[in-house]
């Protein structure tokens, strides 16, 4: 029946009148002993009771773990981890609906904190499809999480250079031609494993190398105090942020960009002069941590 499917699927794709995607189907490497050093990797995904990490909590806990090359390719599936875990207060029904998780569901479970630990521990990186998200989510339930380097597959790939219109993972998922269940979080690790395995469309690297070459790099975030108030659209044009806790706009940059970045603001903010800015400097290991938030 599948051989059959697929023939079917073939003629309507070679019609160029239909599109079709197929269910996406863990990831399983091709056997190759390594030729470079290699190191344990974690894919994780968080559902949770809502957007506050701070009262919200964790109901399911997905992790792959994996071992890769520091040329981004992928050799092994570890383990695979998948836990649910009954909140202090109801599911909201809008988590519900999105994620099918119940009351019924959670009744009496609990994440094994161990089981999480032993995994973090001998973790190089861990990678979220949000990792400002799922980082700080977790640091509330397992603080260990924050001494560890993390990486945002979301942010710190450029999806868009690579021609595809949006970072969403679905999207991402039907550009090449697969969907899975998305909002659990064991199939969003499954999705963003086997994503992070293909080459990127135009580079033709692989996604896990660009990811990691990226997540290697230091950033700065420089921020143009005292900013004429008049002039906040031309920093918000250029993808300045505000942070009401500091009073100040801010940007973060790869440290090459710090002086082209220091000059726009002499010419086109300060009139001429540059005060001595404020930067701080961020490495993977504080990267999209709560720690790392000027709103926290």
């Amino acid at each position: 029946m599948t051989d059959a499917l697929d023939d079917i699927a073939a003629v309507l794709e070679r019609t160029g009148e239909y599109r079709v995607l197929r269910r996406l189907n863990p990831l399983v490497p091709a056997p190759a002993p390594p030729d470079e050093p290699t190191y344990l990797g974690l894919v994780l995904d968080t559902e949770t009771t809502g957007l506050d990490p701070a009262c919200d909590e964790v109901i399911e806990l997905g992790i792959v773990a994996f071992t890769y090359g520091q040329s981004g390719r992928i050799y092994r599936v570890r383990h695979r981890f998948n836990q649910l875990h009954q909140p202090g207060k109801p599911i909201p029904e809008a988590v519900t609906r999105l994620t099918g998780i119940t009351d019924a569901d959670v009744a009496g479970k609990r994440i094994d904190d161990a089981a999480v630990a032993a995994l973090a521990a001998k973790a190089r990186v861990v990678i979220a499809h949000n990792a400002r998200f799922d980082r700080r989510m977790c640091e509330v339930r397992w603080p260990f999480f924050a001494e560890l380097n993390w990486a945002c597959s979301c942010h710190q790939i450029d999806w868009r250079d690579e021609g595809h219109e949006a970072a969403r993972l679905g999207g991402l998922l039907a550009d090449h031609g697969r969907f899975h269940n998305g909002h659990r979080a064991i199939d969003d690790c499954e999705a963003l494993l086997w994503l992070l395995a293909q080459p990127l469309r135009r580079s033709g690297r692989l996604a896990l190398a660009a990811l990691l070459e990226a997540a290697r790099r230091p950033t700065v975030r420089l921020w143009a105090s005292d900013a004429p108030f008049a002039l906040k659209d031309r920093l918000k044009d250029r993808n300045y942020r505000w942070s009401s806790r500091r009073r100040c706009w801010y940007i973060d940059l790869d440290e090459a960009q710090i002086e082209i970045e220091r000059s726009f603001l002499s010419r086109e903010i300060y009139g001429g002069s540059l005060p001595g800015l404020p930067a701080d400097r961020f490495t993977a290991r504080d990267r999209f941590s709560r720690r790392a938030d000027p709103e926290a």
